[in-house]
C-alpha cells in the first residue's frame, strides 16, 4: 500500500513505530535510537535539532538522483531571469524547457517535495513531543528547543507555499496509526498565518546571538517575518520587522576584513572567502551561516562550487585543451551547471564591487604547464568575449560567481566543498526594507536603504524617482545572485513569468503561465488513497 510519504517520514534520527491495537507486542530495544527513547530529555531535543540543521545542510548538498548529484535548491535558483541551465544537468534541464520538462512526474520536484516534508514532520516531532509533562527540563531551555522547531517549520513552508501554492499542512507528527491519506491542500493564507504564528514565537524565544555559529538567533525568525508580512501585503509590519534587524546586533560589511585582508579584494566579496564566513571570524552582516566540516563525521558537505563555477578544465585555447588544471586561485573545480544570463551581467556599472573581478570570474589563467598553446605563455590571461551575445547552453566561456570558490588541496579535483557559508546576511533586510518603504509611498526613504548598499559596493546613488520594484529586483541580483531563493522573491511579486520571458533567453521562450507553480508530484497525489487532491492549473497526469 502506499502511503504519502512524503508527510509522515520521519528524520534519520527517529523512527516510525506500529503497536497493535491490545498491546501485547512492545518492543523498545536501547540501542535503537528512536522517538520514544530520544526526546526524553534535553540532549535528546538537541539531537533532534541537530538533525533539522543536517535536514537544512541538504539545501546546498548534492543529491543523488539517477547517477549524478544534484543540487537540491536548483528549482528555486535558477529557470529566473537572471539565471540559467549552462550544462544538461539537475533541475536546471526544466529552467531551460518548461514546456516539455516541468511535468507531474519529474524527479526533482518530487525529491524536493519530499525534504521539504521530511523536515516538516522532524521539526512536528519535536514540538509536540515537547509538550511531554514527564520531561524534566527548565522552561528556558524547553522554550528556545520548541522556538527552533517552529522556525525550521516556518522555514520548510516557505520553501512549499513558494514552490507549489496550496499545500497540506500537519502540525502534529506523523507515526504509526497517525498516517493519514486523505490530504488536502491547505489555502496558502492559511499557511502563512501559521508561518506567522511560528516566527514570532521563534523571534520571542530565540536568543539575540549565539556563541554557536551555525544556530539561528532571534534576528532570523525577524527577517522572514519582514519577508512574509510583504507576501501578506501588510507593509507597515514589514517595515517594522526589517527595522528591528537593522537595529540590531548585526552591521554590514564595509571595511576590508578577514583572511585577504591585506591582498587585493573589496569589503564586499570578503564575505565570501573561506575563513570568513562566521561572527567570530569577522562577518558582522551574517545572519545565519551554514556550517560545514572537512573530514567529520556528520560535518556535511555542499556543491555550490560545483554547480556554479565554469569548467575551467573545458577551457581550449588555440585548440589546446588542459590549459588550466584546478588551483586554490581559480576557486577549484567547477562544472558550471548553471551560470547569469546575460541581463544578470549587464546589470552592473563599471565601478560597482559586486559586478567586478573580485566577484565574478570573465576570464581563466593558464596555469599548466605542460600544456601552453604556442604564442602564450604560463600565467597568461584568457578574457571571456560574451559581452553583446546571449547565454546559451554548454557555453564554458561564460562568467561565474566567485562567492562559492572553495579548493581542497588533498582533493584538488573534488566534487565538494567543505567551507562554512553564509546563508542570511543583512543585506537583503535592507533590500526588504526599501520594498516595504515603497509600498508605503516612501520612495525616498526606499532609496536612501538601497543607497546603503550601492555605497558599500562603490555603485552610483541612486534619487527617489529611481526606485520601482522592478528596480529593486535588479538591485537584488546585483547583491544576491546565487544567494537569494530568486523564484521565490520573483513568485511573491508576480514577476516572474514576466521577467524570465524578457531576460532569459534560453528557458523564457519555453515558460507559461503554469509553470509559475510546480506541479505537485504525481506520486503524492496517487498515494493520497481516501480522498481525491488537486493538482495545480496547466498540469495533467503522465
Amino acid at each position: 500500500m502506499k502511503y504519502l510519504k512524503y508527510i509522515i517520514i520521519v528524520s534519520g534520527f527517529a523512527a516510525v513505530s506500529v503497536s497493535c491495537s491490545d498491546n501485547y507486542l512492545e518492543e523498545n530495544p536501547p540501542h535503537i535510537i528512536a522517538a520514544d527513547n530520544l526526546y526524553v530529555d534535553l540532549a535528546g531535543f538537541e539531537a533532534g535539532l541537530n538533525g533539522l540543521y543536517a535536514q537544512f545542510r541538504r539545501e546546498r548538498g548534492g543529491e543523488t538522483l539517477g547517477s549524478s548529484n544534484d543540487l537540491m535548491i536548483d528549482p528555486a535558483v535558477t529557470g529566473v531571469d537572471n539565471c540559467y541551465g549552462n550544462q544538461r544537468s539537475g533541475w536546471n534541464q526544466v529552467g531551460n524547457d518548461f514546456a516539455t520538462r516541468n511535468v507531474t512526474t519529474e524527479a526533482h520536484n518530487r525529491h524536493f517535495f519530499e525534504w521539504i516534508y521530511e523536515t516538516i514532520n522532524a521539526a512536528n516531532t519535536i514540538i509536540v513531543r515537547a509538550e511531554n509533562p514527564d520531561i524534566d527540563w527548565a522552561e528556558d531551555d524547553k522554550n528556545r528547543v520548541v522556538a527552533e522547531a517552529r522556525l525550521f517549520r516556518a522555514w520548510a513552508y516557505r520553501h512549499a507555499t513558494y514552490m507549489w501554492g496550496d499545500v497540506p499542512m500537519s502540525l502534529d507528527e506523523s507515526s504509526g496509526s497517525s498516517i493519514k491519506t486523505d490530504w488536502k491542500r491547505t489555502p496558502i493564507a492559511e499557511v502563512r498565518m501559521q508561518m506567522e504564528e511560528d516566527l514570532l514565537f521563534a523571534e520571542k524565544y530565540l536568543p539575540e546571538t549565539s556563541s554557536n555559529p551555525g544556530k539561528v538567533v532571534s534576528a532570523v525568525a525577524s527577517h522572514y517575518l519582514a519577508e512574509l508580512y510583504l507576501a501578506m501585503g501588510d507593509p507597515t509590519k514589514a517595515k517594522a520587522k526589517a527595522e528591528a534587524v537593522i537595529d540590531g546586533p548585526f552591521e554590514l560589511i564595509t571595511e576590508r576584513y578577514g583572511v585577504k585582508k591585506g591582498e587585493p579584494g573589496t569589503p564586499f566579496t570578503d564575505m565570501f572567502l573561506v575563513g570568513n564566513s562566521n561572527k567570530d571570524e569577522g562577518n558582522t552582516e551574517a545572519l545565519w551561516v551554514m556550517q560545514h566540516e572537512l573530514e567529520t563525521i556528520g560535518g556535511g558537505d555542499n556543491i555550490m562550487r560545483r554547480w556554479h563555477r565554469n569548467r575551467s578544465h573545458s577551457v581550449k585555447v588555440d585548440g589546446v585543451s588542459g590549459v588550466v588544471v584546478f588551483d586554490e586561485a581559480n576557486g577549484g573545480r567547477g562544472l558550471g551547471r548553471i551560470g547569469p544570463t546575460r541581463y544578470t551581467m549587464e546589470l552592473y556599472e563599471p565601478s560597482d564591487d559586486r559586478g567586478g573581478v573580485f566577484a565574478w570570474r570573465t576570464y581563466e589563467v593558464l596555469n599548466n604547464p605542460d600544456k601552453i598553446p604556442d604564442g602564450w605563455a604560463l600565467g597568461d590571461t584568457v578574457w571571456f568575449d560574451w559581452k553583446g551575445r546571449d547565454e546559451k547552453i554548454k557555453d564554458t566561456y561564460w562568467p561565474s560567481t566567485r562567492k562559492w570558490d572553495y579548493f581542497n588541496p588533498a582533493d584538488p579535483s573534488g566534487a565538494r566543498s567543505y567551507n562554512d557559508q553564509v546563508y542570511l546576511r543583512l543585506a537583503e533586510t535592507y533590500l526588504l526594507l526599501a520594498e516595504a518603504q515603497l509600498a508605503l509611498n516612501d520612495a525616498a526613504g526606499a532609496a536612501e536603504t538601497i543607497n546603503v548598499l550601492r555605497r558599500r559596493a562603490n555603485a552610483s546613488e541612486i534619487a527617489a524617482s529611481n526606485v520601482t520594484i522592478d528596480f529593486i529586483l535588479d538591485e537584488r541580483s546585483r547583491e544576491l545572485y546565487s544567494e537569494e531563493h530568486r523564484r521565490y522573491t520573483l513568485v511573491r511579486l508576480n514577476k516572474w513569468l514576466e521577467r524570465i520571458q524578457m531576460y532569459n533567453k534560453v528557458g523564457g521562450p519555453t515558460a507559461g503561465e503554469k509553470d509559475k507553480l510546480l506541479p505537485i508530484p504525481q506520486s503524492v497525489i496517487d498515494a493520497n488513497l481516501t480522498a481525491p487532491m488537486e493538482q495545480n492549473p496547466g498540469y495533467t497526469a503522465e
